[in-house]
């Protein structure tokens, strides 16, 4: 069995909801495990609650020294002034150890996100995560346009050959659309398909 990861950080439940539909696509092929997790939250309880963050995940919290007991490990994060988020980062700069030990080299590595519009830095923040997954010896794999929904201007959406993507709108406001969480199982499969390949 190759062993999937999405692991992800989500404030008002928009990349949770990718997140999930990574996760379906990445079950519908046969030998593959699939997990989902997030990373720890680092804002304040209060500020949190007061801001609206999405307390009731079901998702369990991830270590980062879980990340070498999987084959494969797909990350959702939103975008932040066009980079991951800070509580991405701050996650990923605990994985040092796994860097030096090479735990991560050969394991399969993808990323999706969101942003608030549609030209807030989607692709900036894939491209800006992926160097992280190259430190780490992982093999990179996008959203080809085989998935040819990303390449449609029938409305607004996310989603370009780095990864799946959302547009949540300046409030929060929009969930991610049926072409976007297509786009994200599309992901997943082809990733998990991809990793049990190399592991299964």
């Amino acid at each position: 069995m190759a062993k999937v990861l999405v692991l992800y950080y989500s404030y008002y439940g928009h990349i949770e909801a990718m997140a999930n539909a990574v996760a379906e696509g990445a079950r519908q092929v046969g030998g593959a495990q699939v997990e989902i997790k997030r990373v720890p939250e680092t804002v304040p309880d209060d500020v949190f609650k007061k801001s609206g963050g999405k307390a009731n995940q079901a998702a369990a919290i991830a270590q980062p020294s879980e990340l070498a007991n999987y084959d494969a490990i797909i990350f959702g994060t939103p975008t932040r002034f066009g980079n991951m988020s800070g509580q991405m980062r701050n996650f990923l700069d605990q994985t040092g150890g796994l860097w030096m030990s090479g735990a991560l080299v050969g394991k399969v590595g993808s990323v999706f996100c969101s942003s608030a519009t549609q030209h807030g830095g989607q692709e900036s923040t894939i491209l800006t995560f992926i160097p992280t997954l190259l430190h780490q010896g992982m093999v990179v794999v996008g959203l080809p346009y085989s998935e040819q929904s990303q390449m449609g201007i029938d409305e607004i959406k996310g989603g370009s050959p780095y990864g799946a993507s959302t547009i949540a709108g300046g409030q929060g406001e929009r969930m991610p659309s049926q072409q976007e969480l297509g786009m994200a199982r599309y992901q997943g499969k082809h990733v998990a398909t991809i990793a049990t390949k190399l592991f299964g």
